[in-house]
């Protein structure tokens, strides 16, 4: 090898260092969950990360694509497997079918929260984080037994963005998966008052940090949409993470993971004697009272609004359709007849 060589190959282990488990040739998966808002944008958002000139449909329950990238010139492509979850908060079950004890080493949650919405924010994001978070602990808890080896390693893996000097390490609680936080329709909430926004922002902010996720603002911005794809990236393909920061409120958010803190960040946004009103057990709950109170929950039902898939004219297929109204006007009659017998039965005992 020529000095050349030796430079090329020292700056790429320097830019890749996880490289060295990597063997020539060989394909790297990973996995992304994208869920939040329905109509918050997260169809949108994959396609432009995949550079897909194509029109957004809605989702029916959870979809899948895929993405290839190559790591270097003259490389085998990396795979991305791209799940998302459609219906909000309704189908919320259904996070357990692309989440597994198989890919749990490679996977990844995005969480897209549609910042015209406030009043359904903070619901929406408790609502899909707790679920993936108990999901995820259980099949944490049976490798615990199965292979500990890995599950040590997961667990360990959650607090790398956050090193031991850092002076949040004690008060926060990593999520156990990577997480990017994303706030849809930024262009809507640019107009809101500013101090709606300020607090919007801080409080994404705090459970962004709590939870060692990065935060990013989006719209349908091209420059903005490149922001958020340089984060999906990261986590999709391992691309080396950006380490520019912007915290100023009147401006889209960009933290990547580990590089806020709970001092720049400041205290919910109330005041001392309303914060002294609130109980809370944890510091969580406490931003969540305070949020709540500038933004009282939304009373809706996600699964009234939820359609169904089989209604559906994007998915119609002749033959499929024609054979289910068969069966159920089948279904129908047998529900008839077996009315009749029970009407008919004599339950008079000797």
């Amino acid at each position: 090898d020529t000095l050349w060589d030796l430079a090329i190959a020292e700056v790429e282990k320097r830019e890749n260092p996880d490289d060295d488990e990597v063997k020539p040739g060989e394909v790297l998966e990973r996995s992304i969950l994208f869920m939040g808002n329905k109509n918050g944008g997260k169809t949108t958002i994959i396609l432009r990360c995949l550079e897909r000139e194509e029109s957004p449909k809605p989702t029916i329950a959870l979809e899948y694509t895929f993405g290839r990238r190559a790591r270097r010139y003259n490389t085998a492509k990396d795979v991305a497997h791209f799940w998302e979850l459609g219906g909000g908060t309704s189908l919320v079950e259904l996070i357990q079918i692309p989440i597994t004890s198989y890919n749990i080493r490679s996977f990844a949650a995005v969480l897209v929260l549609d910042l015209s919405k406030p009043n359904e924010l903070w619901t929406t994001m408790e609502s899909l984080l707790q679920v993936t978070r108990n999901h995820v602990n259980k099949i944490l808890t049976k490798l615990e037994k199965t292979n500990p080896e890995v599950a040590a390693e997961i667990k360990q893996r959650i607090w790398n963005d956050l090193q031991r000097d850092h002076p949040d390490y004690a008060l926060v609680d990593p999520f156990p998966i990577p997480l990017l936080i994303i706030g849809s329709k930024y262009d809507i909430f640019h107009e809101f008052d500013s101090e709606m926004r300020k607090t919007i922002s801080k409080t994404l902010r705090f459970v962004s940090h709590y939870y060692g996720a990065s935060l990013v603002f989006t719209s349908k911005s091209e420059a903005l949409l490149l922001k958020a794809r340089s984060l999906i990236n990261h986590l999709a393909f391992g691309y080396d993470k950006s380490k520019s920061v912007s915290v100023d409120p009147s401006k889209p958010l960009f933290i990547p993971a580990g590089l806020d803190s709970m001092s720049q960040i400041g205290p919910p946004p109330a005041s001392d004697s309303d914060l002294g009103k609130l109980r809370a057990n944890t510091p969580l709950e406490l931003w969540k009272k305070v949020f709540e109170k500038t933004f009282p929950p939304k009373s809706f039902c996600d699964l009234q609004d939820t359609k169904d898939p089989a209604q559906d004219i994007q998915y119609a297929e002749y033959e499929v359709d024609a054979m289910r109204a068969q069966k159920n006007q089948e279904l129908e009659q047998y529900k008839r007849n077996a009315s009749k017998s029970w009407k008919e039965m004599d339950f008079d005992s000797d």
